[in-house]
């Protein structure tokens, strides 16, 4: 699958007759889906072309709403380790819609972040909360970790 991305040096296996893929943040392999081929090349790039420390991202927060339990795709956390961004992707055949900003904006509503990102891996989304004025800015491109 093509993407919007740089590539890196993936690691794959095969495991009883599924592909997987190494995830670095969560040190195992797991199903090599349309999303998990996002979500890697995503977070490689934050790391590798972004600046962003590994040691404050994770994929698949659970995160819990009375009974019901959602998961967050990737967070980063600040160094305080308080969650700063949120990023929700997509397979690179779903487009991004309203609707994908709405999932991530109910995460928000527990999690109050800086930065929303959505990404199907060719078009990514970046926004900068602003809770004050109760708005949102959309960013040219997914800043620098030493921007945030």
């Amino acid at each position: 699958m093509e993407l919007n991305l740089p590539p890196f040096d993936i690691r794959l296996r095969d495991s009883g007759g599924h592909r997987q893929v190494l995830d670095v943040l969560r040190r195992r392999y797991v199903a090599l889906t349309p999303e998990e081929w996002v979500r890697q090349h995503f977070v490689h790039f934050l790391i590798e072309h972004k600046g962003y420390p590994k040691g404050l991202l994770a994929n698949e927060v659970e995160l819990r709403v009375g009974e019901k339990r959602l998961r967050c795709d990737t967070l980063l956390y600040n160094k305080v380790m308080q969650p700063q961004m949120i990023v929700e992707y997509k397979a690179p055949d779903i487009s991004i819609t309203q609707r994908v900003f709405d999932q991530i904006s109910v995460y928000n509503l527990l999690l109050h972040v800086d930065y929303l990102v959505v990404s199907n891996g060719r078009q990514h989304y970046c926004c900068r909360m602003d809770y004050e004025r109760q708005a949102y800015t959309f960013l040219h491109d997914i800043p620098d970790y030493d921007q945030l």
